[in-house]
């Protein structure tokens, strides 16, 4: 078998920290700070194999974060073999929480490496990743739009002024605060505030259109028509779970997608103790909360009914997956209700239902349907 030499990086916006582990040995070949350049990486890399003096392979690693897929596809032209690792699923010695550093963290970089003793980051093709950042970037304006709203309900409400309807952000709230009698200044700010929430929603509205014509493109067309036949799963967070994961055939099973996802519990026993705890949350907190949202709007309505919308939204499908579709949300709506009739916490339940929810999407985009 042929030796690997492996480079772990600990990477930053201004600088790179490089260790080379000799994977015969474990002896540590060359430590390095760099600017962040993929030559002087290639570089260090060779003369650590100067160092190794045999015929290796060279693996380099580095810590998913802030450079994303850059660095891995900067060596990946360069023709060097890389692995982004999952934070929470390498190994950290007890002195890496003592005395911890850009040097120290490079060695356990190259260490887990050559002890194999974590999970690369999958990395998807360069279309969902556009696709991906698309919609990120669509819902970093949604958050400045859910802002502006808080901003609006704070300041009318110092000034005393309280809504009586039902139901806020409709045609008549809105039609309310512009209608509203106070001071010429407050309603300038009033009037500010509403000019840059309907310039958000114009914008918002504009992806939103953008993102239903991505996905009636080839990629996508039939797998988020098939996930739209789940109620509360509409195109947008169809898009979201899909480009997010880009290949549901990576994990082998409904349960190790939903570990992936962070909804499964953890647990802290020992001896005859046997302690439940929150779900870890470990994988793709993006993937989640999407999942999370989806199943606050499932376990609305009567178990069972399918409103116009869904039955829209279904038109066209496949009658297998609109069966699986509709005996899923049926099923999810009963066990949310027998939790809550059992008293327990709402959160709870609903994070239990999101659980189960990202089974049956594995199984509609995995085809396991029967």
């Amino acid at each position: 078998m042929k030796s690997i030499v492996y480079i772990g990086a600990d990477v930053h916006k201004k600088s790179y920290s490089l260790c080379a582990i000799d994977g015969d040995t474990g002896e540590i070949l060359g430590e390095t700070k760099i600017s962040p350049d993929v030559k002087l990486i290639e570089k260090f890399i060779n003369n650590a194999m100067k160092k190794a003096q045999k015929d290796a392979d060279v693996l380099v690693g580095y810590e998913a974060g802030c450079l994303g897929y850059s660095l891995y596809w900067q060596l990946k032209e360069k023709g060097i073999a890389c692995d982004i690792l999952a934070p929470s699923t390498m190994h950290r010695s007890a002195k890496n929480k003592v005395v911890k550093n850009d040097k120290r963290d490079a060695q356990m970089i190259a260490t887990n490496l050559a002890n194999k003793s974590y999970k690369s980051v999958y990395v998807p093709n360069d279309h969902d990743v556009e696709v991906k950042e698309y919609i990120r970037m669509m819902n970093d304006f949604k958050g400045e739009s859910k802002k502006v709203k808080q901003h609006i309900n704070a300041f009318v409400l110092r000034l005393g002024y309280r809504y009586e309807g039902k139901s806020r952000w409709i045609p008549s709230h809105i039609k309310w605060l512009k209608e509203l009698k106070m001071d010429p200044m407050y309603r300038e700010i009033l009037d500010e505030y509403l000019s840059q929430l309907e310039l958000l929603e114009t914008k918002i509205g504009r992806f939103q259109h953008k993102l239903e014509e991505l996905s009636q493109e080839e990629p996508y067309k039939e797998k988020i028509g098939e996930l739209r036949c789940l109620k509360s799963i509409d195109t947008t967070a169809a898009m979201t779970l899909h480009a997010e994961i880009s290949d549901f055939n990576r994990f082998p099973t409904a349960n190790a997608f939903s570990s992936y996802c962070g909804l499964t519990p953890g647990e802290d026993s020992s001896g005859d103790k046997n302690k439940r705890l929150s779900i870890t949350k470990q994988g793709n907190a993006v993937v989640r909360e999407t999942l999370v949202e989806c199943a606050q709007v499932l376990v609305r309505g009567t178990v069972g009914k399918k409103g116009k919308k869904v039955i829209s939204k279904q038109k066209g499908q496949d009658v297998k997956v609109i069966d699986y579709a509709d005996k899923a949300v049926i099923r999810l709506q009963k066990k949310y209700h027998r939790m809550i009739l059992k008293g327990i916490n709402r959160n709870i339940a609903i994070t239990a239902i999101a659980r189960e929810l990202s089974c049956f999407v594995w199984g509609i985009e995995t085809g396991h349907i029967n």
